[in-house]
Order: structure tokens, then C-alpha cells, then sequence
């Protein structure tokens, strides 16, 4: 009895210990993208142009969709249940915000195609008038494999599922193997999509960068190297999008394994894509480096004054 005793308080420490890493590198995280929320509203020249709004839109959907997703694993964490009616709204933001990011990078790619293909047009194409509309585009497109899954939940869902206490989990939400199926139809399809758009903008550019010379050249080169990252960047959300059926064979097999997997996961697939776009633009672009320089600098300064 005592040995059994050791070995629950172990598990609990280290699940204990997990929780609190992954809390860490949620607010690191969070804190990041807030710094450079605060630095994207510096300088007027951020947000009338295309290239850093549609950074800007990736940093609050990422922050939102982190944020939610974080309060599931928290209710995972300390087992608490809720109406699936509350569930259902809850998850709606994950299962929204889910695609927001990927399809916005796609958005991020063809403006750099049409800033290094096109770059007479760009400032007609990419004008802050139309990366607004753009913006609405990316929302209504990333809505519709949410309906589609929502669509499934209220024509499967009984009237006492709704005010049942359940564990908050997408993939108890889902009660049908088919909808678990037709959701990863829906992503792949859409995925599929984003990576021939990708592909494509990659090889135009591509054959742009063998033609230049001298400055041209190295502008090139660079918009290769980020569509490049986006691509990587999409890869691994779109492995994310496996990320559920791995958790409901787990969950079947042994629940405590299943939180394992489940902070694996949440680690690997949900928090390293995310923690890529503050690389790309936050980093290698000079202007925003700089600007970002200024807003740290700053708040050191005033924080040493107080």
C-alpha cells in the first residue's frame, strides 16, 4: 500500500511539474507577442503595410487561440467539467483559430510573391485597403471547416448532451467516428490547398531570384528564406491537425498517458509554430528589430526611473 502510495504521489508531482513548465512557456510566450503587439502600433508604417498587418493578425490569433486552448488544459489538468453547451462555445475558437494562422501565411506568401513577381502592382495589390479585405477573406475562409464540425455536433447531439457535465475535450465533443473522420477531411483538404498555394508562390520567386542580380538578388533570396519558414511553419500545423486522433487512441488506452501525450503535443505542435512568426518577422526583418529595440529600451528605461 505504501509502495502504491509513492508511486501516485510521484506521477502527481511530475504531472504537477509538467503543468507548471507548460504554464512558464505560455506566458513567455504570451509576453513576446505582446511586446510586439505594442511595437506594431509604434510606427504608422507597420500597420499600412500588408506584410506586418497580416504579422499583426497572426500574433493576436496565435495569442487567442494559445490563451484558450491553455484554460482546456487547464480544465484537463485539475478535472473539472462543464455543460456541453459551455464546451461547445469554448471550443469554437480553437477549432476557428485552428486554420486563421495557416491560411494567413498563405495570405503572407502571396505578398511576398507579389511584392518580388509583381512589384509594380504591389502597392495596388497590397494597399491597407484591400489587406483589410484580405484579413475578412482569411476569418470567413478558416470559419468553414468550424461550421462543418459544429454542423455535425448539433445534428448528432441529443437535447441531453447539451446540459450533461462532460470533460471538456474536442474529442469527446466529437460522439461519431465519422465526424472525427470528415474533420480530418476537411483540414487536409484545406491544407492541401495553403501548400500548393506555397509551393507555387516558392518556385515564381524561385525562378525571379535566378534572374536578379546585385540588390534584387539579395531581396530575393531573402523572401525565399520566409517562404520557406511559412512552409515550415504550415507543416507543422498541419501535423497539429493529427494531433487529435493521436489523443483519442491514447485516451482509449490509459487517461494519464493520454495528459502526457496531450502536453507533448500541446509543446511541440501547438506552441513551436507559434513561436516561429516572432522569429521570422520579430527578428530577421531590420525595421521591426529595431522598432522593437526601441519599445524594450523604453520600457527598461521608464521601469529604472519608477
Amino acid at each position: 500500500m505504501a509502495a502504491n502510495n509513492s508511486l501516485a504521489d510521484d506521477d502527481l508531482l511530475k504531472r504537477n511539474i509538467r503543468f507548471l513548465v507548460l504554464q512558464v512557456l505560455v506566458m513567455l510566450f504570451l509576453f513576446i507577442n505582446l511586446l510586439l503587439i505594442v511595437t506594431f502600433f509604434q510606427k504608422e508604417y507597420f500597420y499600412t503595410s500588408a506584410r506586418y498587418i497580416l504579422f499583426a493578425i497572426t500574433l493576436l490569433s496565435d495569442s487567442l487561440m494559445l490563451i484558450v486552448s491553455n484554460i482546456l488544459l487547464i480544465f484537463t489538468h485539475f478535472r473539472i467539467d462543464i455543460q456541453g453547451w459551455l464546451c461547445i462555445i469554448i471550443c469554437v475558437v480553437p477549432l476557428w483559430y485552428l486554420t486563421v494562422t495557416p491560411v494567413t501565411l498563405t495570405a503572407m506568401t502571396l505578398e511576398r510573391y507579389v511584392a518580388i513577381c509583381m512589384p509594380l502592382r504591389h502597392g495596388d495589390l497590397c494597399s491597407t485597403r484591400n489587406t483589410m479585405h484580405g484579413i475578412l477573406i482569411i476569418h470567413g475562409l478558416s470559419s468553414v471547416p468550424c461550421l462543418i464540425i459544429l454542423t455535425t455536433i448539433f445534428v448528432s447531439a441529443s437535447l441531453s448532451f447539451y446540459t450533461t457535465y462532460w470533460r471538456c475535450l474536442i474529442e469527446l465533443v466529437l460522439l461519431q467516428a465519422w465526424q472525427h473522420h470528415l474533420r480530418s477531411a476537411v483540414y487536409q483538404f484545406q491544407f492541401l490547398i495553403l501548400c500548393i498555394v506555397i509551393l507555387f508562390s516558392y518556385i515564381k520567386i524561385m525562378k525571379v531570384a535566378k534572374a536578379a542580380s546585385g540588390e534584387d538578388k539579395k531581396s530575393t533570396q531573402k523572401g525565399l528564406r520566409t517562404v520557406l519558414l511559412h512552409g515550415f511553419q504550415l507543416l507543422l500545423c498541419f501535423i497539429q491537425m493529427w494531433c487529435p486522433f493521436i489523443d483519442a487512441a491514447v485516451l482509449q488506452i490509459n487517461y494519464g498517458l493520454y495528459e502526457i501525450v496531450r502536453y507533448l503535443n500541446f509543446v511541440v505542435f501547438y506552441l513551436a509554430p507559434r513561436c516561429l512568426s516572432p522569429l521570422i518577422y520579430g527578428l530577421r526583418d531590420e525595421v521591426f528589430y529595431h522598432a522593437l529595440k526601441n519599445v524594450a529600451y523604453l520600457g527598461l528605461y521608464k521601469r529604472n526611473i519608477m
